[in-house]
């Protein structure tokens, strides 16, 4: 029996993408930005520093694991799109966006479909934010707040306290079949919030991100084919729509994630695919540079129980799925090359040097488990 860990750093970019340009975003790199406020031995020990590129650093002689620089070859900076990626599928062409808002044609569909007479926002704009700003007007109106960002993305904010949860959610799944077609964003998200004592306003944990299901079948779907357990930590299972999971656990938050992997207890051959996703959704989104470097020491304290995990016949790797880079002034993701540590117990480290494509991840996992996978193109064409 054999278990693969594979773990997202959700937004751990390291700079040097070299179509960052066409995506605005050139000279980001998320690691470099919080690189003076980091204090992750046990990942220095297993080579992060190692890896091309980060020139800035402090190798290691010996490192403990593998390790390389991904380069995306999606066309997109998104987080469905990385772990498409990551999980054998290359995007060719990314799900539309809405940077300027939604036209008025949408707008129309999802205010009929919800029972409101308008919607307020419907513009790009930080989550934590746009509460802010709108909270209290939507408290008085009961019209949802609708925004997105650089991502494919429909966001739909409400009260718990006034608009309430199970309204949110109906809200959220009828935006699911409107947003088809050439509409079909890569996910819509309920994000309901509440007031604290003070009377300011907070995102409760309750969130739910709902994809569309992926164009082709991934390498989870492969393995699950084959008998491998696919477990899903975290958010990994909304992202793909259950497609390909056969167990799924959730988890609201890096330290519910860590528990999640080391209170698993594999049966069978298993893959254990797991999303850290408070880099990105609490740090990198808000600049929040020192609180992203303490996010990754945070992490780094709990990876030595997780190696603690790893047999003689086990793998974890370690990887990201774009950037996010918490130090310019944009709060959206970056287009960044990703790291990769793939450890082994017992097994000598290399360089894998600079790698084209995510998908490596996907191949590395079809080899382990002695599967048969083969990376595919695909369009994030509509798929209702």
């Amino acid at each position: 029996m054999k278990t693969c860990y594979l773990i997202v750093l959700d937004s751990l970019g390291i700079g040097g993408a070299s179509d960052a340009a066409v995506f605005g975003d050139e000279g980001s790199n998320t690691y470099k930005a919080i690189y003076p406020y980091v204090n992750a031995p046990c990942l220095h020990s297993l080579g992060f520093d190692n890896i091309d590129g980060i020139d800035f650093g402090a190798p290691v002689v010996l490192p403990e694991a593998s390790f390389a620089r991904l380069v995306e070859k999606s066309a997109g900076k998104d987080t469905t799109t990385g772990h498409y990626e990551i999980a054998g599928l290359i995007v060719r062409s990314p799900h539309p966006t809405y940077p300027d808002g939604f036209p008025a044609r949408i707008i129309d569909k999802l205010c009929a479909a919800w029972g409101v007479d308008g919607v307020l926002g419907n513009k790009a704009a930080s989550g934590t934010e746009i509460i802010k700003e709108l909270g209290e007007e939507h408290e008085k109106t009961g019209l949802p707040i609708v925004y997105t960002s650089a991502d494919s993305v429909l966001q739909i904010a409400a009260s718990v306290e006034t608009f309430g949860l199970d309204r949110l959610y109906d809200c959220y799944e009828k935006a699911r079949k409107i947003m088809s077609g050439k509409d079909s964003v890569g996910r819509i998200i309920a994000r309901p919030f509440a007031r604290d004592k003070q009377g300011k306003f907070y995102r409760t944990p309750d969130r739910r991100d709902y994809a569309l299901l992926p164009p082709a079948k991934t390498v989870l779907n492969a393995l699950a084919e084959n008998g491998t357990e696919v477990v899903s930590v975290g958010k990994i299972s909304d992202i793909f729509c259950g497609y390909g999971i056969t167990k799924a656990i959730p988890a609201h938050g890096n330290k519910e994630v860590g528990d999640g992997i080391l209170n698993y207890q594999a049966e069978k051959d298993a893959l254990v695919f797991a999303n850290f996703v408070d880099f990105d959704m609490v740090y990198g989104h808000r600049n929040d540079v020192k609180g992203y470097a303490d996010c990754l020491n945070a992490f780094d304290g709990i990876l030595p129980d997780i190696l603690k995990k790893i047999g003689d016949d086990d793998m974890l790797i370690i990887t990201a799925d774009h950037g996010c880079d918490p130090s310019t002034p944009s709060t959206d993701h970056s287009r960044e090359n990703v790291p990769l540590l793939i450890y082994t117990k017992g097994k000598k480290a290399k360089n894998l040097g600079t790698i084209d494509g995510f998908y490596y991840i996907a191949e590395r996992i079809a080899d382990f488990f002695g599967v048969k996978y083969t990376v595919k193109e695909v369009d994030a064409a509509p798929n209702d």
